[in-house]
C-alpha cells in the first residue's frame, strides 16, 4: 500500500466527519451567497478546526468568490481545498539536518506517542544511511527507557540510558559525548511527558536545551511536538503551553488514524505558524511519513 493509501485509509474518520458536514452544506447548493458561506463557516468550525481559523478561510474564500467571479459547486470545493493547503503549507517539511551530528529534542506531554514516533523517525534516518544515537532522557519513567530500548533495536540506532529518576539533562550529556564519540549523525533526545503545570517537568526541559546549545553549538537543531490527533482542541493549547518553553520547529501528528478530529491540524498551523514535519497513520515502524500538505487536503475534503 503506497503511503497516500495509508493516509486516506488513516484519515478515513475524519474524512467521513469533514464529508459529512461539508456535504450537508453543498447538497442545498444554489448560489455562493452569505448564508452559503455563514453554514460552510459552521461545517469547519464543526470539523475541529477552530473558530479563528474557519472564519479567515471563509473570509478569503468569500474574497476569491467575488474578484475570481465563482459560481460553480465544484469550483468552490477546489477553492476552499487550495486555501487549507495554503495554511499548511508553512515551510519546508523536511528535517534541516545539515550538520554532523545533528539534534533532535522531542517534546510532548504523556501518552501522545513519543517513544513510538522517535523510533520510527530513528528507523527512517537509519534507512538513508545516517547513524543514530538516543538519548532516554524521559528518566521520569522506567517503562519509558524499556519501550525506547525495543525501539533504538528495532531501528538500529544507539541508546544511552541511566537508572530511573536521574537528572535527564545529564543523560543528554553523556548522549552527546556518546554521538561525538561514535561519529554519528543524529542524536535524537527523549523527554518526560511533560504538562504545562507541572513547573519542575518544564524547568528540566529548559535545562536539557541549556546542555544541547552549550555542548552542540554550531549544530542543526530540530525541537519536534508530538501532537496525538485525538486529542482535538486541546492540542491547541498544549501547542501554546509548549511555545513558551522551547523554540517548537515542528509538529508530529500521531494516532490521526483513530480520529474524526484530524481538522485540529489546520488551526494548529494557522495560529502558531509550526510546519507539521512528520504524520503516523498506523503502528508499524514505516507508517510514519514526512507530511503532505496537498495529500492531506485531498484525503479529508
Amino acid at each position: 500500500m503506497g503511503f497516500f493509501d495509508k493516509l486516506k485509509q488513516g484519515l478515513s474518520k475524519t474524512k467521513t466527519s469533514f464529508d459529512e458536514k461539508i456535504n450537508n452544506v453543498f447538497s442545498n447548493f444554489r448560489k455562493v451567497d452569505e448564508d452559503f458561506l455563514e453554514e460552510l463557516e459552521e461545517a469547519l468550525i464543526l470539523s475541529d478546526i477552530g473558530i479563528e481559523t474557519s472564519v479567515k478561510i471563509i473570509g478569503r474564500l468569500r474574497e476569491r468568490v467575488k474578484k475570481e467571479k465563482i459560481e460553480d459547486e465544484e469550483q468552490v470545493r477546489q477553492t476552499l481545498r487550495e486555501e487549507i493547503i495554503k495554511i499548511l503549507d508553512v515551510e519546508n517539511k523536511e528535517l534541516k539536518l545539515e550538520t554532523k551530528p545533528s539534534v533532535v529534542l522531542v517534546i510532548g506531554v504523556n501518552g501522545v506517542g513519543k517513544t513510538t514516533s522517535i523510533g520510527k523517525i530513528a528507523a527512517r534516518l537509519t534507512k538513508e544511511g545516517k547513524k543514530v544515537v538516543i538519548a532516554a532522557a524521559d528518566t521520569f519513567r522506567a517503562a519509558a527507557v524499556e519501550q525506547l530500548e525495543i525501539w533504538a533495536k528495532r531501528s538500529n540506532s544507539e541508546i544511552v540510558k541511566r537508572e530511573e529518576g536521574i537528572d535527564p539533562a545529564s543523560v543528554v550529556y553523556e548522549a552527546i559525548k556518546r554521538t561525538k564519540e561514535t561519529n554519528a549523525d543524529v542524536l535524537i533526545c527523549d523527554t518526560a511527558g511533560r504538562l504545562h503545570n507541572k513547573k519542575y517537568l518544564m524547568d528540566e526541559l529548559n535545562k536539557i536545551q541549556k546542555v544541547i546549545n552549550k555542548e552542540m553549538t554550531e549544530c542543526s537543531k530540530e525541537v519536534l511536538l508530538v501532537i496525538d490527533g485525538t486529542t482535538g482542541q486541546n492540542a491547541i493549547s498544549q501547542v501554546k503551553a509548549f511555545k513558551e518553553e522551547a523554540d517548537i520547529t515542528g509538529l508530529v501528528l500521531t494516532k490521526l488514524d483513530g480520529t474524526a478530529k484530524g481538522g485540529v491540524v489546520i488551526g494548529i498551523v494557522e495560529e502558531n505558524k509550526i510546519p507539521v514535519k512528520f504524520i503516523g497513520v498506523g503502528e508499524q515502524i514505516d507508517d510514519m511519513e514526512i507530511f503532505n500538505s496537498k495529500d492531506f487536503v485531498k484525503a479529508i475534503i
